[in-house]
């Protein structure tokens, strides 16, 4: 029961209404920020969920609370999202709500559209450029909510070095911290980890088809490794239009099956 309470509660801090209407791009959700986030030095910590899936969103987030609340944050008991089973996230999402006092966060949601899109345009954007763009809007985003922002603290895309350094050169006043399995090292990392994992868990599970076609939901955990999704991925393809816009057309996963699924289309350019 307690589970359930947890995730009616959360309801009201993810609204995706405006997210189901537009899912082709990017939509932003925060919360408010903590008058103590202004008037003492804080610290905010980085982390994404659903990197690696060919089915539906990545979700960037940060959470940032001040220095001084680094002991409450572990007596909260923050850990790493992907150790924890979905009741388990619901239930540490609302005790970050429930201390709006010191916590705040921001989320990002990249729709796989928007993945493709940038992984497909004529001068491309490949995942970790895509990454980095986004910590760094984060970051910035917090610095022009009021945040009295000094650290840092950032799971690693790529080289952590020079990832660091590349930070660095964007925001020589802070002093940041890029490390591989930061959301388990620090408090505030794992804390960004939910507010990630939660925010994509619920933009699955009212996942809203553009395509007005009743598509089965048996799409197993979304990964290109999973039988059951890649299944899905070829019940589902049409011949002429491909894939709705769950699906992210730039893994090599789903280009696989348009080739050997779908008609062929030659383009001809007409010169005048």
């Amino acid at each position: 029961m307690e589970e359930e309470k947890a995730s009616e509660v959360n309801n009201k801090y993810i609204n995706l209404d405006e997210f189901h209407k537009n899912s082709g791009g990017t939509f932003d959700m925060n919360s408010l920020v903590p008058d103590m986030a202004k008037a003492e030095p804080c610290c905010m910590g980085i982390d994404e969920a659903g990197r690696g899936p060919v089915l539906g969103p990545m979700v960037y987030s940060t959470s940032y609370c001040p220095l001084s609340q680094d002991e409450k944050l572990k007596e909260l008991g923050f850990a790493d999202s992907k150790t924890l089973n979905e009741e388990q996230r619901e239930g540490l999402f609302k005790t970050i709500n429930e201390n709006s006092q010191i916590l705040g966060w921001i989320t990002r949601v990249l729709s796989p559209n928007y993945i493709s899109n940038e992984m497909l345009r004529r001068t491309k954007n490949n995942l970790n450029q895509i990454s980095h763009d986004t910590a760094i809007w984060l970051i910035k985003s917090v610095l022009e909510s009021g945040v009295n922002l000094q650290q840092v603290y950032v799971d690693t895309v790529g080289d952590p070095n020079k990832y660091q350094k590349k930070l660095e050169l964007e925001f020589p006043q802070l002093e940041i911290t890029v490390k591989a399995k930061a959301d388990a090292l620090f408090p505030i990392v794992s804390a960004a980890s939910i507010c990630a994992k939660v925010a994509r868990d619920r933009v699955i599970q009212t996942w809203t088809f553009i395509e007005k076609v009743s598509f089965p939901t048996a799409y197993g955990c979304g990964y290109p490794s999973d039988p059951a999704t890649k299944k899905w991925l070829a019940d589902i393809v049409d011949k002429v239009f491909g894939f709705p816009q769950f699906v992210r057309f730039s893994w090599s996963t789903s280009k696989d099956i348009l080739e050997k699924q779908c008609a062929p289309i030659e383009w001809y350019d007409i010169f005048f």
